[in-house]
């Protein structure tokens, strides 16, 4: 299938085009995606759901709380939360859902990253926002191929916002592109018009801006995980609210007063700050541009636990004669070291600190190969268990811990993020010398992989993580992974399956 691709420069009204493409996409009015491309959206989907369940099953307590609350709004004509059949107001399941399968952290992402286009800001984003599709197909009566369609199509706005416009750079949180997404999609199936498509992205724009002051502090609380989550909830807020017949801020790309024109002025009066091209057709959709994760980290420490699992495999030794361990120095690329090398993480309390520390990290990968005498994605895949209290002050975490360096690689790693997580780790060893894994740009997961092995690993982290909630996880992954074939019937109850624990 060829690739074609809609381009909307930035002196057009780019929140309209937005508004045209999702519906347009959504009706089956484009060629639309390869099968390449729905299958792995499929398996995003899948890692989403696996990641909310566990989220659930270990009593995580932003989505129990926000479960709770959506319960408390019934409506016969909603969408449901995970673990129940209960329909309920669909922001309000699209908050708790969204949460969950947030609140871990182990979902996918992108680096906004398009060597095609040169657009390459490098905004991150994961795929929080599924259950904006699943509310919106419930309400509207779609089935699991329109889902399918549709979850392309949001990834496919709030991928190519984050290649165009690093909302980072100015403090402001990268839900904002995915709440911008949210808002388009599900209007689109909900059969809104552009004019209140329109509406609804100048209210998200203009009334709900995210910033990053949910992400700072000696230890992180629970806003980090549920930033996505509170951003769609007042997308589809907007979109409900302009579907009845709300007017909001008209053309925000290009207003001089919202926040694209104020923090990067346009060259005209009558510009947005950039350019933006969708796909409709073919491979090169944002979401082949993906990584996935293989556990419970953040994605910037990939890099750094491939290379980890590689010294460790060639140089088993190392295992062996742990206490011959000296010290293990990490060289990475900014950001990165400023968000998991922050000392701030040095010491964290929390899940949501520690699964953002970069020496708590390694230090427990580190722990549990020697316990095993073992080192492979498999032995060492990062769990809820890592994170909950006796694991955080394990004293020998947290002696590990002490012996990690963390170092800015400078210019030379800075320039090759983010096509890659350009990471080198060492390890000065007494018996053995020091041992260096090299430039690691492309652990597996990520999407310049070659992606060998990376089937299997998805299905072992889906197995462990569902398996947290639910009896029969096969069961499971089977009937998520057939969702283009489901009824509209069965999308509405796509997420009522039992979870362990859950009323």
């Amino acid at each position: 299938m060829s690739n074609s691709i809609l381009h909307l420069p930035r002196d057009e009204n780019q929140a309209r085009g937005i508004a045209q493409y999702a519906i347009e996409f959504c009706r089956g009015d484009l060629p639309g995606p390869a099968s390449t491309v729905l299958g792995k959206t499929t398996l995003f989907h899948l890692d989403s759901v696996a990641c909310a369940v566990a989220a659930l099953a270990s009593g995580a307590n932003a989505p129990s709380i926000l479960r709770k609350e959506a319960l408390q709004y019934p409506s016969d004509a909603g969408a449901i939360c995970f673990g129940s059949s209960i329909r309920v107001q669909p922001e309000k399941a699209v908050l708790a859902n969204s949460s969950a399968a947030r609140e871990l952290d182990a979902n996918g992402t992108n680096f906004g990253y398009n060597p095609r286009t040169g657009h390459q800001r490098g905004e991150f984003g994961h795929n929080d926002f599924y259950p904006v599709v699943l509310a919106a197909a419930a309400e509207a009566h779609r089935d699991g191929a329109a889902a399918l369609k549709a979850m392309v199509c949001l990834d496919e706005i709030r991928g190519r916002l984050a290649e165009v416009f690093a909302l980072k750079d100015h403090n402001i949180d990268h839900v904002l592109h995915g709440a911008i997404a949210s808002a388009a999609v599900y209007g689109a199936l909900r059969r809104a018009t552009v004019d209140q498509i329109e509406s609804a992205i100048g209210l998200v724009v203009s009334h709900y801006v995210p910033f990053r002051a949910i992400r700072a502090g000696q230890q992180l609380s629970d806003s980090k995980g549920a930033s996505a989550a509170i951003s769609s909830e007042m997308a589809v807020n907007s979109m409900r609210r302009a579907m009845r017949g709300f007017v909001g801020p008209a053309d925000v790309f290009r207003n001089p007063q919202a926040l694209f024109c104020v923090f990067e002025p346009p060259a005209a009066a009558d510009q947005s700050p950039f350019d933006l091209e969708l796909a409709t057709s073919g491979d090169d959709f944002a979401v082949m541009g993906m990584h996935f994760k293989l556990g419970l980290y953040e994605h910037q420490s990939a890099g750094a636990i491939q290379a980890l699992i590689d010294l460790l495999s060639s140089h088993p030794q190392v295992l062996a004669e742990a206490g011959e361990v000296e010290n293990v120095r990490i060289t990475i690329y900014e950001p990165a070291f400023s968000i998991i090398g922050d000392p701030a993480k040095r010491d964290p309390r929390t899940r949501q600190s520690a699964d953002h520390s970069m020496v708590y990290i390694i230090a427990t990968l580190l722990r549990k190969a020697i316990e095993q005498q073992k080192a492979s994605w498999q032995e060492l895949m990062l769990v809820p268990d890592d994170y909950n209290q006796d694991a955080l002050c394990n004293p020998r975490t947290r002696r590990w811990m002490e012996r990690i360096e963390f170092v800015h690689g400078g210019a030379a790693y800075d320039g090759k993020y983010p096509d890659g997580i350009p990471t080198t780790l060492e390890i000065e060893h007494r018996s053995v010398g020091t041992l260096s894994s090299g430039l690691v740009m492309y652990p597996l997961g990520h999407a310049r992989h070659d992606g060998q092995g990376l089937d299997e690993l998805l299905t072992l982290k889906f197995e462990r993580l569902a398996g947290m909630g639910v009896e029969d996880p096969a069961e499971l992954y089977e009937r998520l992974a057939n969702i283009e074939s489901l009824t509209s019937e069965e999308v509405a109850q796509l997420y009522g399956f039992p979870i362990r624990g859950l009323a």
